[in-house]
């Protein structure tokens, strides 16, 4: 059974080292200098291990990352939307030079990686938080993270030692890239959308996989498993969640759970960009892509994510979007339905929001089924008690 091919590439690279050689490389890394990785780097590297960042070679290099703000590409021409980079402090860069390696630590204190360094420079923070969150707004979440960030940024291939326990943690729902593909072909899928979510799955969200599947031979509900903004639900929370939608609500063996490793960036249509990016290297065809994906606040149009994959080149990215419009539980039609499908006024029209679910949740109020269902209320009951 053929796959989708992996993003500019004929297979997947993941930049995990191979188990015969670990030891080797522990050893080497314990005697290099070491530099402690924040969230959002630790799940880019985690990905990069993964292979989920096919065909990447490591955090990028000044060329690279100037190339992806300004133009959405590498400098050898692949696609790429938003900058992978690893930061350290002035006085740490002070130390280091082109040539050097160092280990990277996790947020947890455990030798994760190896960096290669070919490239020490100090990024235009100003022109990324601009070219990639449309804003330089420091309350805007992904803008205050790059503001935030070390001043120096190094370049270079990585050599990945450990996931950090992400596959130990969540188990078989931290599939990789090539479980999810070996999972695919198994089961026979050659058309599979990517529904991606970093909430629990409303009525909503049930309403547009279920669409989907109407058409497709199968679909990967993908939950971010990194950190999020303040006030959102954790990962273990959403899982369960989720898992107990599928189990009472989808029939069997028509979608994947799954979850990946990063942090939300909230970065809208760029963000949606790498979304599709990745999900292709999951072996996916399609990504659904909703009002306000990867949105936050007011920072983005409801639709601006579906836009911008219009701006791209022919061969930018061989997976596809599935535009889909508002959805909303009507009371006039008794059922889920969207803009292009209930012909009934807005009064009739109960919105569904993630953000509607968690101020609920928090303030103690019932959720009614045409919320969520019963079953999943339950579950999500059970984080504020």
């Amino acid at each position: 059974m053929t796959l989708i091919r992996p993003h500019a590439s004929d297979q997947l690279r993941p930049l995990m080292i191979n188990a015969d050689k670990l030891t080797e490389y522990r050893q080497y890394a314990e005697k290099l200098p070491k530099i402690t990785l924040t969230s959002r780097e630790n799940g880019d590297l985690i990905m990069l291990g993964l292979g989920g960042f096919t065909p990447l070679y490591g955090f990028m290099t000044y060329q690279d990352w100037l190339n992806v703000c300004q133009n959405m590409r590498l400098t050898n021409g692949v696609f790429w939307p938003i900058p992978i980079t690893v930061s350290v402090s002035n006085t740490i860069a002070k130390t280091l030079h082109t040539g050097d390696d160092v280990a990277l630590i996790n947020p947890k204190g455990k030798t994760v990686a190896i960096l290669h360094i070919n490239s020490i420079y100090q990024p235009d923070k100003l022109l990324e938080a601009i070219c990639v969150y449309g804003t330089d707004d420091l309350t805007h979440p992904g803008v205050a993270g790059l503001m935030a960030q070390f001043d120096v940024n190094l370049g270079g291939q990585v050599d990945v030692l450990d996931d950090g326990g992400f596959k130990a943690h969540f188990g078989q729902y931290a599939l990789t890239p090539k479980e999810c593909r070996d999972l695919f072909s198994l089961r026979g899928w050659k058309k599979i959308a990517a529904f991606q979510t970093r909430n629990p799955m409303h009525r909503s969200h049930e309403y547009l996989v279920k669409t989907v599947l109407e058409l497709f031979d199968g679909v990967l509900i993908h939950s971010l498993f990194g950190h999020l903004k303040p006030g959102d639900l954790p990962a273990d929370i959403r899982l369960k969640a989720i898992n107990t939608l599928i189990e009472h609500y989808f029939v069997a063996n028509t979608v994947v759970h799954s979850g990946y490793p990063l942090d939300m960036r909230y970065a809208g249509p760029k963000e949606a960009l790498l979304h599709a990016l990745f999900r292709q290297n999951y072996g996916c065809t399609h990504l659904i892509v909703g009002r306000d994906h990867a949105g936050v606040g007011d920072f983005y149009s409801p639709f601006a994510a579906q836009a911008i994959f219009d701006m791209l080149a022919p061969g930018d990215l061989d997976i596809r979007p599935i535009k889909i419009d508002w959805t909303f539980y009507c009371e006039k039609c008794h059922s889920m339905a969207s803009a292009k499908t209930c012909p009934h006024d807005k009064q009739y029209h109960q919105l569904i929001s993630g953000t509607e679910v968690r101020r609920r949740l928090k303030a103690k109020e019932a959720l009614p089924s045409t919320f969520s269902r019963p079953e999943v209320v339950a579950e999500l009951y059970k984080w504020i008690e």
